[in-house]
Protein backbone atom coordinates (compact mmCIF):
# COMPACT_ATOMS: atom_id res chain seq x y z
CA UNK A 1 0.00 0.00 0.00
CA UNK A 2 1.44 3.64 -0.87
CA UNK A 3 1.57 5.99 2.09
CA UNK A 4 -0.56 8.64 2.41
CA UNK A 5 0.84 11.60 0.41
CA UNK A 6 3.05 14.02 2.25
CA UNK A 7 4.28 11.55 4.20
CA UNK A 8 8.26 11.64 3.97
CA UNK A 9 10.26 9.25 2.35
CA UNK A 10 13.61 9.08 2.20
CA UNK A 11 14.71 9.68 -1.94
CA UNK A 12 17.42 7.82 -3.74
CA UNK A 13 19.85 9.36 -6.17
CA UNK A 14 17.48 7.36 -8.87
CA UNK A 15 14.38 8.98 -7.16
CA UNK A 16 16.06 12.51 -7.69
CA UNK A 17 17.06 12.30 -11.01
CA UNK A 18 13.36 11.51 -11.80
CA UNK A 19 12.31 14.27 -9.81
CA UNK A 20 14.96 16.35 -11.78
CA UNK A 21 13.43 14.87 -15.41
CA UNK A 22 9.92 15.93 -14.53
CA UNK A 23 10.50 19.12 -13.24
CA UNK A 24 12.78 20.25 -15.68
CA UNK A 25 10.97 20.63 -18.65
CA UNK A 26 7.73 22.08 -16.90
CA UNK A 27 9.87 24.36 -15.40
CA UNK A 28 12.01 25.67 -18.78
CA UNK A 29 10.04 27.89 -20.03
CA UNK A 30 9.64 30.07 -17.06
CA UNK A 31 13.22 29.60 -15.97
CA UNK A 32 13.79 31.19 -19.97
CA UNK A 33 11.65 34.04 -18.93
CA UNK A 34 12.80 35.17 -15.99
CA UNK A 35 16.73 33.93 -15.87
CA UNK A 36 17.16 33.37 -12.20
CA UNK A 37 19.76 34.34 -10.38
CA UNK A 38 21.59 32.35 -7.27
CA UNK A 39 23.79 34.12 -5.14
CA UNK A 40 25.69 33.36 -1.99
CA UNK A 41 26.56 29.72 -2.48
CA UNK A 42 29.46 29.66 -0.96
CA UNK A 43 27.14 30.08 2.14
CA UNK A 44 26.35 26.49 2.27
CA UNK A 45 28.32 24.56 4.90
CA UNK A 46 29.46 20.79 3.72
CA UNK A 47 26.49 19.12 6.06
CA UNK A 48 22.80 19.11 6.17
CA UNK A 49 20.98 22.77 6.84
CA UNK A 50 17.75 24.17 6.96
CA UNK A 51 17.33 26.83 4.96
CA UNK A 52 14.69 29.29 6.04
CA UNK A 53 13.35 32.19 4.44
CA UNK A 54 10.59 34.44 2.73
CA UNK A 55 7.39 33.22 0.99
CA UNK A 56 6.52 34.81 -1.92
CA UNK A 57 2.96 35.51 -3.91
CA UNK A 58 1.80 32.20 -4.75
CA UNK A 59 5.30 30.19 -3.80
CA UNK A 60 4.76 28.74 -6.51
CA UNK A 61 6.42 31.16 -9.27
CA UNK A 62 9.76 30.96 -7.72
CA UNK A 63 10.07 28.25 -4.80
CA UNK A 64 10.21 25.07 -7.52
CA UNK A 65 13.10 27.72 -9.73
CA UNK A 66 15.33 27.95 -6.43
CA UNK A 67 15.51 24.20 -5.15
CA UNK A 68 16.14 23.28 -9.52
CA UNK A 69 19.09 25.77 -9.51
CA UNK A 70 20.27 24.63 -6.11
CA UNK A 71 20.22 21.05 -7.52
CA UNK A 72 22.01 22.32 -10.80
CA UNK A 73 24.73 24.24 -9.30
CA UNK A 74 25.20 22.27 -6.12
CA UNK A 75 23.63 18.95 -6.26
CA UNK A 76 22.28 19.38 -3.09
CA UNK A 77 18.61 18.07 -2.89
CA UNK A 78 16.18 20.10 -0.93
CA UNK A 79 13.25 18.63 0.97
CA UNK A 80 10.45 21.20 1.43
CA UNK A 81 7.89 21.65 3.98
CA UNK A 82 4.36 22.01 2.34
CA UNK A 83 1.76 23.42 3.76
CA UNK A 84 -1.50 20.66 5.22
CA UNK A 85 -3.37 21.76 2.89
CA UNK A 86 -1.81 21.08 -0.57
CA UNK A 87 -2.24 17.47 0.57
CA UNK A 88 -5.90 17.64 0.46
CA UNK A 89 -6.32 18.86 -3.12
CA UNK A 90 -6.76 16.19 -5.65
CA UNK A 91 -3.96 16.35 -8.00
CA UNK A 92 -1.84 18.78 -6.77
CA UNK A 93 -1.48 17.04 -3.55
CA UNK A 94 0.38 13.86 -5.70
CA UNK A 95 2.08 16.58 -7.87
CA UNK A 96 4.14 18.00 -4.50
CA UNK A 97 4.38 14.66 -3.85
CA UNK A 98 6.23 13.48 -6.72
CA UNK A 99 8.13 16.66 -6.36
CA UNK A 100 9.69 15.69 -2.79
CA UNK A 101 7.54 17.92 -1.08
CA UNK A 102 6.37 16.97 2.62
CA UNK A 103 3.56 17.83 5.02
CA UNK A 104 5.39 19.92 7.19
CA UNK A 105 4.37 18.51 10.60
CA UNK A 106 6.55 18.16 13.30
CA UNK A 107 7.26 14.46 13.47
CA UNK A 108 7.90 14.84 9.48
CA UNK A 109 11.01 17.47 10.22
CA UNK A 110 12.63 15.02 13.07
CA UNK A 111 12.93 12.02 11.17
CA UNK A 112 13.93 14.47 7.89
CA UNK A 113 16.71 15.45 10.39
CA UNK A 114 17.27 12.39 11.72
CA UNK A 115 18.12 11.30 8.23
CA UNK A 116 20.54 14.00 7.43
CA UNK A 117 17.91 15.45 4.27
CA UNK A 118 18.60 19.66 3.56
CA UNK A 119 15.05 20.69 4.49
CA UNK A 120 13.47 24.29 2.98
CA UNK A 121 10.81 25.74 5.63
CA UNK A 122 9.08 29.15 4.95
CA UNK A 123 8.13 30.21 8.42
CA UNK A 124 5.81 32.70 6.77
CA UNK A 125 3.79 30.01 5.05
CA UNK A 126 -0.10 30.94 4.02
CA UNK A 127 -0.01 34.06 5.41
CA UNK A 128 3.04 35.83 2.89
CA UNK A 129 1.44 33.18 0.18
CA UNK A 130 -1.84 34.98 0.27
CA UNK A 131 -0.66 38.32 1.28
CA UNK A 132 -2.56 41.53 1.09
CA UNK A 133 -1.39 44.35 -1.77
CA UNK A 134 0.16 46.12 1.74
CA UNK A 135 2.35 43.27 2.40
CA UNK A 136 5.26 43.04 -0.38
CA UNK A 137 8.39 41.16 0.59
CA UNK A 138 6.95 41.64 4.54
CA UNK A 139 7.77 38.38 6.92
CA UNK A 140 4.81 37.52 8.70
CA UNK A 141 6.17 35.23 11.11
CA UNK A 142 4.28 36.07 14.54
CA UNK A 143 4.37 33.29 16.59
CA UNK A 144 6.16 30.61 13.75
CA UNK A 145 8.50 29.56 16.37
CA UNK A 146 8.35 25.91 14.93
CA UNK A 147 11.25 25.64 12.64
CA UNK A 148 13.32 27.04 15.79
CA UNK A 149 12.03 24.70 17.63
CA UNK A 150 13.39 21.75 15.43
CA UNK A 151 16.24 23.48 14.38
CA UNK A 152 17.29 23.70 18.37
CA UNK A 153 16.13 20.15 19.22
CA UNK A 154 17.98 18.81 16.73
CA UNK A 155 21.34 21.21 16.33
CA UNK A 156 20.35 21.53 13.21
CA UNK A 157 22.58 24.60 11.42
CA UNK A 158 20.07 27.51 9.44
CA UNK A 159 21.08 29.43 6.30
CA UNK A 160 18.68 31.92 5.88
CA UNK A 161 17.73 33.01 2.12
CA UNK A 162 16.01 35.40 0.37
CA UNK A 163 14.00 35.48 -2.81
CA UNK A 164 13.33 38.56 -5.01
CA UNK A 165 11.17 38.92 -8.08
CA UNK A 166 7.98 37.16 -7.74
CA UNK A 167 6.32 39.32 -5.62
CA UNK A 168 6.17 41.41 -8.78
CA UNK A 169 4.67 39.11 -11.05
CA UNK A 170 0.99 39.79 -10.14
CA UNK A 171 -1.22 42.99 -9.38
CA UNK A 172 -3.20 42.51 -6.20
CA UNK A 173 -6.49 43.70 -7.11
CA UNK A 174 -8.42 41.92 -4.35
CA UNK A 175 -7.01 40.13 -1.23
CA UNK A 176 -7.74 38.89 2.37
CA UNK A 177 -8.49 42.00 3.92
CA UNK A 178 -11.26 42.68 1.19
CA UNK A 179 -13.10 39.87 1.94
CA UNK A 180 -13.05 39.92 5.58
CA UNK A 181 -14.74 43.58 4.74
CA UNK A 182 -17.01 42.56 2.20
CA UNK A 183 -20.78 40.98 2.69
CA UNK A 184 -18.38 36.98 2.80
CA UNK A 185 -16.82 38.23 5.70
CA UNK A 186 -19.35 37.05 8.53
CA UNK A 187 -19.71 33.57 6.24
CA UNK A 188 -15.44 32.94 6.30
CA UNK A 189 -16.07 33.15 10.07
CA UNK A 190 -18.87 30.81 10.61
CA UNK A 191 -17.37 28.36 8.32
CA UNK A 192 -14.62 28.58 10.28
CA UNK A 193 -12.12 28.85 6.87
CA UNK A 194 -8.96 29.65 7.81
CA UNK A 195 -8.96 33.58 6.51
CA UNK A 196 -4.79 33.27 5.97
CA UNK A 197 -6.02 31.17 2.84
CA UNK A 198 -8.06 33.17 1.23
CA UNK A 199 -6.83 33.96 -2.50
CA UNK A 200 -6.39 37.17 -3.74
CA UNK A 201 -7.56 38.25 -7.09
CA UNK A 202 -4.66 38.68 -9.25
CA UNK A 203 -3.96 40.14 -12.95
CA UNK A 204 -0.83 39.49 -14.38
CA UNK A 205 0.14 40.45 -17.89
CA UNK A 206 -2.90 42.80 -18.65
CA UNK A 207 -6.31 41.74 -17.05
CA UNK A 208 -5.03 38.12 -17.54
CA UNK A 209 -3.75 35.55 -15.48
CA UNK A 210 -0.79 34.92 -16.92
CA UNK A 211 2.57 36.09 -14.45
CA UNK A 212 4.38 39.46 -15.49
CA UNK A 213 7.88 37.30 -16.17
CA UNK A 214 10.21 39.71 -13.55
CA UNK A 215 13.69 38.32 -13.27
CA UNK A 216 13.72 36.42 -10.09
CA UNK A 217 16.77 36.40 -7.36
CA UNK A 218 17.65 34.30 -4.70
CA UNK A 219 20.17 34.59 -1.79
CA UNK A 220 21.95 32.70 0.72
CA UNK A 221 23.35 34.02 4.03
CA UNK A 222 25.92 33.25 6.59
CA UNK A 223 25.44 30.06 8.18
CA UNK A 224 23.33 30.46 11.71
CA UNK A 225 24.15 27.83 14.45
CA UNK A 226 21.30 27.02 17.08
CA UNK A 227 23.87 25.62 19.36
CA UNK A 228 24.54 30.12 20.16
CA UNK A 229 21.00 29.59 22.19
CA UNK A 230 20.58 26.54 23.35
CA UNK A 231 19.39 23.00 22.65
CA UNK A 232 15.91 23.03 24.38
CA UNK A 233 13.77 23.29 21.72
CA UNK A 234 10.56 23.99 24.43
CA UNK A 235 12.87 26.87 25.79
CA UNK A 236 10.19 29.65 24.00
CA UNK A 237 12.72 32.15 24.78
CA UNK A 238 15.65 30.65 23.37
CA UNK A 239 13.53 30.11 19.93
CA UNK A 240 12.08 33.13 20.22
CA UNK A 241 15.52 34.69 20.04
CA UNK A 242 16.75 32.53 17.39
CA UNK A 243 13.54 33.45 14.89
CA UNK A 244 14.40 36.73 15.38
CA UNK A 245 17.87 36.48 14.62
CA UNK A 246 17.23 34.53 11.31
CA UNK A 247 14.39 36.93 10.60
CA UNK A 248 16.81 39.69 10.58
CA UNK A 249 18.90 37.82 8.29
CA UNK A 250 16.90 36.94 5.92
CA UNK A 251 15.27 40.95 5.75
CA UNK A 252 19.31 42.08 5.27
CA UNK A 253 19.50 39.37 2.50
CA UNK A 254 16.15 41.20 0.96
CA UNK A 255 17.86 44.45 1.18
CA UNK A 256 21.07 43.24 -0.61
CA UNK A 257 19.19 41.60 -3.54
CA UNK A 258 17.00 44.89 -3.70
CA UNK A 259 20.14 46.46 -4.77
CA UNK A 260 21.20 43.75 -7.09
CA UNK A 261 18.30 44.36 -9.05
CA UNK A 262 18.79 48.24 -9.00
CA UNK A 263 21.76 47.65 -10.81
CA UNK A 264 20.89 45.08 -12.72
CA UNK A 265 21.30 45.34 -16.51
CA UNK A 266 19.45 42.48 -17.12
CA UNK A 267 16.47 43.56 -14.68
CA UNK A 268 13.88 43.97 -17.83
CA UNK A 269 12.55 41.42 -19.96
CA UNK A 270 13.76 42.79 -23.47
CA UNK A 271 17.74 42.34 -22.06
CA UNK A 272 17.40 38.74 -21.31
CA UNK A 273 15.11 37.61 -24.05
CA UNK A 274 18.58 39.25 -26.38
CA UNK A 275 20.60 37.20 -24.33
CA UNK A 276 18.38 34.24 -24.57
CA UNK A 277 18.31 34.47 -28.91
CA UNK A 278 22.37 34.44 -28.40
CA UNK A 279 22.78 31.76 -26.37
CA UNK A 280 24.34 33.33 -23.89
CA UNK A 281 21.95 31.49 -21.06
CA UNK A 282 21.20 27.96 -20.60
Amino acid sequence: MSSPLGTYRPFSPADIQQTRRRAEPLLAPWRWLTRPLLQGLEHLPDRPVMLVGNHTLLGFLDAPLMMLELHRKTGLFPRGLGDHDHFRLPGWGHFWDTMGIVDGTRDTCARMMTAGETLVVFPGGAREVFKNRHQRYQLLWQGRLGFARMALAHGYPIVPFAAVGADECYRILWDRQDWMKSPLGPLVRILGLREETLPQLLAGIGPTPMPMPQRLYFRLGPVIEPGEFGTDGADTAACQRLQERVKGAVEAELQSLFRVRQNDPRRDLLPRLSDAVQGFYR
